[in-house]
């Protein structure tokens, strides 16, 4: 089975646009993939389809040879967006070998271990801080998100994760300087910063009770002293884990050594070589996966590789439906998977752009036995809502702040 053409798609998601790759075979079928450009990576669809003559004409069955093929063609670039675009390229082929097969995507990767998946409720307040007319309600106290926590356990999840806020003159804000926002780029930890910190996670203790597992990310907004800094603040905080972006393993490792947390990082590595040093410097307690930029398949090498080190892993997922069952696939056929990743506070539109959403039953994720990734993209629906100018952290036509996952 050929592959006969491969486009790429994009509609409007708010404060961000979703992006797709629809890859068809000569016998018609369709694999589909979803990719992003809005967590620092513009032009990804630009190497999408740069490539898509050399895909063009090879069997969706040998995507491993299609892969290494494309990889040997970018050697000397072939990572940051290239990397994501060879990933977007992997999971349509993988989609479209599924149906061919009539089987979901999880038989390609050696069969579903678990039926379902726990999740955590991720950005939890972070989209209602920074995107209220999006995702009401809009949260303004330490009260609101108190109520929030309550909201979550009641709703049946068992796990939150939230980022860094400054609470003052009766305003909200994010703290994102590893993300230019705001523009501090020597990334120090003032008192300030640890103060608010550690009210905003009380007020989610107060909330969501004390079985709530609450993790926090702090993406790339400090340095290893400023990450010491607020291991020592919140050491008699009850954390799940940690996440932390750091490109030193060194570095990460010295700060695992003296957290009193679990540290997750890696998210934003890219291929089996950049996870090496953090497995083997035993920087991380779980290293989290972008199954969406590195591709399934490669995926599922990464995750064996950390299973090899005693390390658990967790899929990133903060994009759309798609994503999130391109990741249910991945987070059903590993044997160490730690959790899995999901924002719960959608657009309004959300469920009008794909054909299946994502069932959720007491903060698990039940996983389908649809051939492929088992939902696609409506494309009158994406017609509907053509892409935006705002590419989520690139952008800049409005201060509001915007953080990963």
């Amino acid at each position: 089975m050929k592959v006969a053409s491969i486009d790429t798609l994009s509609c409007d998601a708010g404060w961000r646009n979703y992006y797709f790759v629809k890859l068809v075979t000569e016998d018609g079928i369709i694999g589909w993939s979803e990719y992003d450009e809005g967590f620092g990576s513009p032009g990804v669809g630009t190497v999408i389809n740069n490539l898509a003559e050399r895909v063009i004409g090879q069997h969706v069955q040998n995507h491993e040879r299609i892969y290494a093929d494309l990889y040997s063609c970018t050697r000397p670039a072939a990572s940051g967006v290239v990397a994501q675009g060879l990933g977007a390229i992997e999971n349509a082929l993988l989609d479209a070998k599924a149906k061919q097969l009539g089987v979901p995507c999880y038989e390609l990767l050696g069969g579903k271990i678990r039926d379902s998946i726990r999740v955590y409720w991720s950005h939890c307040a972070t989209w209602r801080i920074a995107h209220p007319e999006f995702y009401p309600p809009a949260i303004e106290n330490l009260d609101d998100v108190k109520a929030m926590g309550m909201e979550v356990r009641e709703k049946g999840f068992t796990g939150l994760k939230t980022n860094i806020f400054i609470y003052e003159d009766g305003n909200v804000r994010g703290w994102g300087p590893g993300f230019g926002r705001p523009f501090f780029p020597e990334l120090n930890i003032d008192k300030k910063v640890l103060r608010n910190l550690s009210a905003h996670l009380e007020a989610f203790r107060d909330g969501a009770g004390a079985d709530m597992d609450i993790l926090l990310d702090l993406n790339f907004n400090a340095k290893t002293e400023g990450y010491l800094k607020i291991l020592r603040e919140i050491a008699d905080h009850d954390m799940f884990w940690v996440e932390i972006d750091s490109r030193n393993p060194s570095a990460l490792a010295h700060i695992r050594r003296q957290s009193p947390h679990p540290i997750s990082s890696c998210e934003t590595l890219l291929g089996l070589r950049e996870f090496l040093p953090y497995l083997r410097e035993e920087a991380v307690d779980v290293a989290i996966i972008d199954a969406v930029w590195n591709g399934v398949w490669q995926s599922m090498k990464i995750a064996a590789t950390a299973e090899a080190h005693e390390i658990n892993i967790a899929p990133h997922n903060f994009y759309g439906h798609l994503c999130t069952m391109m990741n249910a696939h991945f987070a059903a056929a590993t044997p160490n998977l730690r959790i899995m990743e999901i924002d719960i506070d959608r657009l309004p539109w959300d469920q009008e752009l794909f054909t299946n959403v994502p069932k959720i039953r007491d903060g698990h994720l039940i996983i389908t036995d649809a051939p492929g990734w088992g939902t696609e993209p409506d494309e009158e629906a994406l017609r509907s809502r053509p892409p935006i100018k705002a590419r989520g952290l690139t952008d800049q036509h409005k201060a509001a702040y915007a953080v990963s996952s």
